[in-house]
């Protein structure tokens, strides 16, 4: 009798300890890192590939949403885990902007001399596009490749006489990485002007031949009219900025036209699964991704994360001059106060969308502006927030009304403005009486990066770095100061 019972026993315990070791791996896996070793987007000056991440128009706000729908309730079973190299420290990546070069005269020098390099994990080249015929291209060769500097990182000019002719940015990118080692680059493809062809190159008639492209000019460096390879070692990686999959764009700025089709969610997802394939465990992938829910909806979120090292969450332009109403650009928390109709413009109602949607914590980079939004003709109440009936502030570029970059609105601060910050949205703005500007200051970036930490993402990212002030105050917020690991 009593080996029966201790037997009986045994079988208890052994069936309760394998149901707790079922739900404690479930846990787990709804929590687990993706691969590691992977707009706004800029107040542009006039270039015709601007609008990469912000806008003028609601289509182009990143974070337009159009359901008052809460997140669905969270899945507790995710998609297998990636099986490429395991997630480590946070990550701080950048965006550098091709055309930064012109008006903002900001070179990647400039990322070597302001310290930048030092403490970014990866930096993201903004921006390749895709040709008629469904092919990886360089938009702008001269910046890209063709133009010769005489500042350069390596101290050295280009010279005319080089047997490999190689110059312009990918040749300061290449000795930016001869520098600093560990620093990771990608190239980014698409953006906000540059989106309108992804459509058709998705599709699997051409799929399998774009994505080869892509890997034949930026990763193996066969770029047109130079030698075979003369670009090879600049990039580690691509980041795909397709915006947005599935959805009806209803602006007119994208370059040769706007397509879409329904067949993007899925077709997305196998982009995504080819550019693994193509690239192998060694190289990296990324995406720029929606804040919206009526975007992201129409991504497979709970199948691209296998395929990922890491998303960059475009965690703003929630609000921006596009609106007749002044708001917080890129509120932290949502404002049950907000008098606008929709109620969950903000950062934390998007990550929590995308966790509950069974994106691994660690995969999420939270995307921080390094510009603001601004309206004029705004009335004396409130401190300028939540007014109706306004139109947008003149910004430093006369073709991008409403936009300022952040080194541009930190000036203006001592022109007769006034602080102030929302204890609900944790939003900070200046206002002068009749002209509102809001913006994340190094206080907001560190509070985000707080965020960051305690929801225990993969670390954050900025657009761009040409935004930021000369002694780099935004991008020392958002990485602590600290060289990357």
């Amino acid at each position: 009798m009593k080996i029966k019972h201790v037997s009986k026993v045994v079988r208890t315990i052994s069936i309760w300890l394998f149901v707790v070791v079922l739900l404690t791996a479930g846990k787990m896996d709804a929590n687990s890192g993706g691969i590691e070793n992977s707009k706004v987007k800029s107040i542009v000056p006039p270039n015709p590939i601007m609008g990469t991440l912000t806008s003028p128009g609601p289509d182009r706000v990143n974070g337009t949403i159009t359901t008052n729908n809460p997140p669905p309730p969270r899945n507790p079973r995710t998609p297998p885990r990636p099986v490429f190299q395991a997630a480590g420290p946070q990550r701080s990546v950048a965006y550098f902007t091709q055309w930064g070069i012109y008006v903002r005269n900001y070179n990647v020098k400039d990322v070597d001399t302001s310290g930048a390099a030092s403490k970014l994990t990866a930096i993201n080249y903004a921006f390749a596009g895709i040709s008629s015929d469904s092919k990886c291209m360089s938009f702008d060769p001269w910046a890209d490749y063709q133009k010769h500097f005489t500042d350069t990182v390596s101290g050295q000019p280009d010279s005319w006489n080089d047997p490999n002719p190689l110059a312009g940015n990918f040749k300061q990118l290449k000795e930016l990485k001869a520098k600093y080692p560990k620093l990771k680059i990608l190239i980014s493809i698409g953006g906000w002007t540059l989106s309108g062809q992804f459509s058709t190159a998705a599709q699997p008639a051409n799929l399998q031949s774009f994505v080869q492209s892509c890997v034949d000019m930026f990763i193996k460096g066969d770029i047109p009219g130079l030698a075979p390879g003369a670009a090879a070692g600049i990039f580690d990686g691509i980041d795909i900025d397709w915006e947005y999959p599935a959805f009806q764009r209803t602006d007119t700025e994208s370059k040769g036209g706007y397509k879409f089709s329904p067949d993007d969610t899925q077709n997305y997802t196998a982009m995504l699964a080819e550019f693994r394939k193509q690239l192998g465990n060694n190289h990296l992938l990324s995406i720029a991704a929606p804040a919206g829910q009526d975007k992201y909806s129409k991504i497979q979120l709970n199948k691209i994360s296998q395929y990922l090292n890491w998303i960059n969450l475009m965690t703003f332009d929630y609000h921006g001059g596009w609106e007749t109403q002044t708001d917080v650009q890129a509120p932290l928390y949502c404002d049950p106060k907000d008098p606008s109709t929709i109620k969950i413009y903000c950062v934390n109602y998007s990550v929590t969308g995308y966790l509950n949607a069974g994106v691994p914590r660690s995969m999420i980079l939270l995307g921080l502006p390094f510009y603001g939004h601004g309206w004029a003709n705004v009335a004396k109440v409130n401190n300028g927030l939540y007014q109706k009936n306004v139109q947008p502030a003149p910004g430093l570029y006369p073709d991008a009304p409403g936009i300022n970059d952040y080194k541009v609105l930190e000036q203006m601060k001592s022109q007769g403005y006034t602080e102030h910050r929302d204890p609900t949205t944790k939003g900070y703005w200046i206002f002068n009486g009749s002209t509102f500007w809001t913006f994340d200051d190094a206080q907001e970036v560190t509070a985000k990066m707080n965020y960051v930490k305690s929801m225990e993402l993969g670390g954050a990212f900025c657009w761009s770095l040409d935004g930021d002030s000369p002694q780099g105050a935004l991008l020392n917020a958002m990485t602590g100061g600290q060289r990357a690991q």
